[in-house]
């Protein structure tokens, strides 16, 4: 009887242990989700910025209808 309750002294661990690696854990997974919403932006970021300069390429070979109507007169 008495190594039984050995066993299960031995089996368990210190608070101190117990918490250490909770937050171990709590801090992985923090920095995992850090990465994946980091990852999500980045994709959307260069998605658009490429969008953008598409859009100012296209903008560029139009005729500039404003630029008519501004002139200065000499």
């Amino acid at each position: 009887m008495s190594q039984k309750i050995l066993r299960i002294i031995i089996g368990t661990q210190p608070a101190a242990e117990v918490f250490a690696t909770y937050r171990a854990t709590h801090d992985f997974y923090r920095e995992v989700q850090y990465r994946e919403e980091l990852k999500s932006y980045s994709e959307w970021y260069y998605m658009t910025a490429e969008s953008n300069r598409r859009e100012l390429q296209k903008m560029r070979g139009d005729i500039n209808i404003f630029g008519w109507f501004n002139r200065r007169k000499k």
